[in-house]
């Protein structure tokens, strides 16, 4: 009799603690509150692990307990895929893991992407393309020397050499290239903003790198921007910077075609006639007025055309062109670069400015 009423009360016992665990857990996986339908933006990094996710879950209060559904994430495994998701506080914990897992992001963005060596006009463009914003209100607020000089503030990649006089563009070379999803109602400032934050983020890992270097960040970014623009190939970057710091060294004039077009405000792939060069032009590294490093950056460097600038490849030319295709050719001397350049002409692949 003793051993039945053991057994009973036993069984009774786990009965109760199982239906107590049953209940919490349904508990834990039920919504925050039921009654809450208020739209809530939770965005998801690209390669955020699930653990992370989770946590970040609780933190904005959408579940109410991560270990729980790290547990259920065991039995139905999944992959957080990144983007810009709806969610809702009377979602359930597991309609919310679902929905991340499987990818169901909001529309309500818009997907940019700007390319490395295009100038400050082409950017503008491309927004322009993309939003209710005309290519001149964009650049008026690109321009706006108030809007500048809180970026200015609060962005270290910014110098107030961005705003010194005979800058054509404060801005020109600080919006980072990249992919960028915007919110369908983004402003212009938040679109700026987002690009030169992007950059400051990209230049903050080289700080000791800048640091160490003989040019501040500025001359820096105006060496990517003309690496960027001269190289024809990835593997040229480096090689490209070599010459410029060869050249700086000796005194030379940098003599860059993509800071001559730029000073007359026209494409590098645009012919130029010679009577529209200027005599005397910070840009124009032709120019005596533009001597060493010119005034600024002319078009987005991507990081690798920024490495390239801060580490140049140690060698001992002083020359080079780039045929119409693209290929670069290096020389130690002006009778070798002069060579070069009559052997592309004969064969055809020489830019002929009239």
């Amino acid at each position: 009799m003793k051993k039945t009423t053991s057994l009973i009360i036993a069984i009774s016992f786990f009965v109760i603690v199982s239906l107590s665990a049953f209940f919490f857990i349904k508990d834990t996986f039920g919504p925050v509150d039921r009654h809450d339908d208020k739209e809530i933006v939770f965005i998801v990094e690209p390669g955020t692990p699930l653990n992370t996710l989770f946590q970040n879950l609780k933190n904005a209060n959408l579940i109410k307990n991560d270990l729980t559904l790290k547990v259920y994430a065991k039995i139905h495994p999944g992959v957080a895929q990144a983007g810009r998701y709806i969610l809702h506080k009377n979602m359930s914990a597991i309609d919310i893991y679902n929905t991340i897992t499987s990818g169901k992001v909001t529309k309500d963005t818009i997907w940019m992407t700007f390319v490395e060596g295009k100038r400050l006009t082409s950017i503008a463009k491309t927004i322009s393309n993309n939003y209710d914003y005309t290519e001149e209100e964009i650049l008026a607020k690109m321009d706006d020397r108030v809007f500048v000089q809180k970026m200015i503030d609060k962005y270290s990649v910014l110098t107030e050499k961005v705003l010194q006089n005979g800058i054509y563009h404060p801005l020109e070379g600080y919006l980072f290239p990249d992919t960028y999803e915007f919110e369908k109602d983004a402003t212009i400032e938040d679109i700026i903003e987002t690009m030169i934050s992007t950059l400051d983020k990209k230049v903050s890992k080289y700080k000791t790198k800048i640091e160490e270097s003989q040019y501040d960040i500025h001359e820096i970014m105006t060496l990517a921007s003309m690496i960027e623009t001269e190289s024809g190939s990835a593997s040229d970057r480096k090689t490209i910077s070599g010459v410029f710091y060869n050249r700086l060294k000796a005194g030379m004039l940098l003599q860059s075609d993509p800071t001559t077009s730029y000073a007359v405000n026209k494409e590098v792939s645009k012919e130029i006639r010679k009577d529209e060069i200027p005599t005397c032009n910070p840009y124009n590294t032709y120019s005596e007025c533009a001597k060493g490093i010119p005034i600024g950056p002319i078009a987005s460097s991507g990081t690798a055309a920024i490495e390239a600038a801060l580490d140049p490849e140690q060698h001992d030319y002083y020359y080079f062109v780039a045929d119409k295709n693209g290929k670069t050719y290096f020389n130690k001397d002006l009778v070798g670069h002069n060579k070069t350049i009559k052997e592309l002409q004969e064969k055809g692949l020489w830019y002929v400015y009239k």
